[in-house]
């Protein structure tokens, strides 16, 4: 995957969990979040504050994989 694919999956999505990438693309997160680390540099992406959770109550997700990122249309 390129930097290219990722942008146009965000665009596409708007906001997307770190988790949906991981899924997403096949990739390890830590790979993800250098490769969106180039993207928030730019000013195109941020990363949202979550808190602990995905915002359920199962207790299920990986809180190092609920992190939020959004695309910024730049107009």
């Amino acid at each position: 995957m390129i930097l290219s694919d990722l942008r146009s999956y965000l665009k596409q999505q708007h906001r997307v969990a770190l988790a949906d990438l991981v899924n997403h693309f096949a990739m390890d997160a830590d790979a993800l979040r250098g490769m969106l680390g180039k993207w928030i540099s730019k000013g195109n992406v941020r990363k949202l504050s979550t808190g602990a959770s995905c915002g359920t109550r199962c207790c299920k997700c990986n809180p190092a994989l609920t992190e939020l990122y959004e695309w910024i249309d730049k107009a």
